[in-house]
């Protein structure tokens, strides 16, 4: 019986179980995530990290959350009060509905009934996590505009063009996932890597995912909304006590939720490492839900492991990268899976794949060779302009200290 089939007989109190549950392990997830960056960072840093609230400082996390509750709570005179309350509610509503179509466990017994750990199949399962993550923005996009104020607002108008470039570059990654899964509901390409990971067949669009994904969750060095070298906090400069920390639930959330999403698309969901197959049965199929946490803590250490040590990026350096090299090689990935696509479906030989996959490696080569050369010849010729001599007498500059002395 599939995902959808088992979903679809579920009885109401086992969907609101559900999706409790849910809430409260991304919440979890939250604040034991903080702490870990905290941790991890120190090590990085040769610092010690939270520790002395709680065992290795555990409840640090819990502690500060109880900390800004307790904090006055400021609106701004010139804030447009209504959009600034509701601003940080859609940020973090967005990141939380990404979770219904992620399939985190295999069947299960949940008390009694067989279900999965999903709250939802749609046959556009992934679609639905784009929408939801293009309606995330919007929160950010409110909230710098209705603070009445320079930065918050330049940090709004940031994250917007930033998410709207690396949210094309990520949902062209994602189409030769499409293509090879003949799908797009999340638990249809989870079972079609029942034998290979599709980060190992489409290591490209994997590639491509994952900087979007950095882009997309404006976390460093793609920080850039909330720079405060340049624009002091950014969009959430005017916020304090929940409605802050509304903002920083929701950025550790979007995070779980797209390393869980390249999690479902690339290293296989749920699904257990390569030669382990048989632990996917152990506790009754709910060992699965560690195989799918593992993966998705490997994605958050790379997150604190690029905050830990790149600089941050120059703002149009950030755009240029993703304009200029990450769509443009999308597109011509997409090209290169479909063609081999349709040449593996009908009955292509090993030889002829194997030479289109050659001759594409080459014209590769010979593209970025001519490139580097001409991109050479150009900072050479560049060199070796010289000013023109002015139509003016200019005055000889002195050679050493005892000229300007004398003269």
């Amino acid at each position: 019986m599939s995902n959808a089939e088992l979903i679809g007989q579920d009885p109401g109190w086992v969907i609101v179980l559900k999706g409790v549950l849910i809430f409260a392990v991304c919440v979890f997830l939250t604040i034991m995530s903080v702490w870990g960056e905290r941790r991890i960072v120190a090590r990085m840093q040769q610092r010690s990290g939270p520790n002395r609230v709680g065992k290795f400082g555990l409840l640090q996390a819990l502690v500060d959350g109880v900390k800004l509750a307790l904090k006055e709570d400021l609106i701004p005179k010139a804030a447009d009060r209504v959009v600034f309350v509701i601003a940080p509610i859609i940020s973090t509503t967005a990141c939380f509905m990404a979770f219904a179509v992620i399939p985190l466990t295999g069947q299960v017994n949940f008390f009694g009934h067989t279900t999965v750990m999903q709250m939802t199949d749609l046959s556009v399962g992934v679609l639905y996590v784009l929408a939801i993550a293009s309606v995330g923005v919007y929160g950010i996009v409110l909230a710098g505009w209705s603070s009445g104020s320079t930065y918050p607002l330049l940090g709004g108008l940031r994250s917007s063009a930033q998410v709207i470039s690396y949210e094309v570059a990520m949902g062209l990654s994602l189409v030769a996932v499409f293509i090879y899964a003949g799908s797009m509901s999340t638990s249809e390409i989870v079972a079609a890597q029942d034998q290979w990971w599709f980060a190992v067949i489409l290591f490209p669009s994997f590639i491509i995912y994952a900087i979007s994904m950095v882009g997309e969750t404006n976390r460093a060095p793609f920080d850039l909304a909330e720079a405060e070298g340049e624009l002091v906090g950014g969009f959430h400069t005017e916020y304090s006590s929940l409605k802050f920390a509304l903002f920083f639930l929701s950025e550790y959330v979007n995070i779980i939720a797209v390393s869980a999403l390249a999690t479902t698309l690339f290293l296989g969901g749920y699904r257990a490492l390569p030669g382990l197959g048989f632990t996917e049965q152990w506790l009754g199929g709910w060992f699965t839900l560690v195989w799918f946490f593992i993966k998705v803590l490997g994605f958050f250490f790379i997150f604190v492991w690029l905050r830990g040590t790149l600089p941050r990026l120059r703002y149009d350096q950030f755009m240029k990268f993703g304009w200029k090299v990450l769509i443009p090689f999308s597109l011509a990935w997409i090209l290169v899976v479909s063609t081999l696509r349709v040449m593996s479906q009908q009955g292509a030989s090993q030889g002829l794949i194997a030479t289109f996959i050659f001759s594409i490696a080459l014209i590769y080569v010979a593209i970025t060779t001519l490139l580097d050369r001409k991109k050479a010849e150009l900072t050479k010729a560049s060199r070796e302009i010289k000013a023109p001599e002015p139509s003016f007498p200019v005055p000889s500059i002195p050679n050493s200290r005892a000229e300007q002395i004398n003269g």
